[in-house]
């Protein structure tokens, strides 16, 4: 009996520990969004207006002041963090001309919710772009057991977008 419920509770630990997990490291996202030659960080700042847009769209005060992207012409990737139910999920967003071109997790460190890094999920998010009121311009399926996870990499791919918007805005 003893042995039995030590193997169910090993089961249990083994299962929330598996969701957690460093996929891609962000030097590798970037050499890989930039064909191996990402260009110099620049930051954007999260003040004025748009640390208020910033705001809205993560439903809570962002945890920093400036942002670091990458930027090479039409294309910029951003490293952004945002939490699931209780720890950060760390999310690499390439963009062109306004339009999400990839979106991976690269770190997850919740105990569920992990499914958000497959393909299936994070395709969803191919070519959208921002419309009105910062929301992105289609649905996002869910993902039972997994809906703080998809919130969050929803918010993230929003930000992504806005910043980018004022980041073209500026060199422009």
């Amino acid at each position: 009996m003893w042995k039995n419920i030590l193997c169910l509770l090993g089961l249990l630990v083994a299962s929330t520990l598996s969701a957690k997990g460093v996929y891609q490291t962000p030097d590798a996202f970037l050499n890989e969004a930039f064909d191996g030659q990402p260009p110099k960080p620049a930051v954007i700042w999260l003040t004025g207006e748009t640390g208020k847009a910033v705001a809205g769209i993560l439903q809570h005060k962002p945890n920093r002041l400036r942002v670091r992207y990458w930027a090479r012409g039409a294309r910029s990737a951003w490293i952004l963090e945002e939490i699931g139910k209780e720890k950060p999920i760390t999310v690499g967003i390439v963009i062109d001309d306004g339009r999400i071109r990839r979106i991976r997790v690269l770190a997850f460190r919740e105990s569920r919710g992990d499914e958000v890094r497959h393909a299936f999920f994070t395709r969803q998010f191919e070519n959208a772009a921002l419309e009105n009121g910062n929301r992105l311009d289609r649905s996002i399926d869910g993902i039972s057991g997994a809906t703080l996870s998809v919130r969050a990499l929803t918010k993230l791919a929003r930000v992504a977008l806005y910043l980018d918007g004022q980041r073209r805005r500026h060199e422009s």
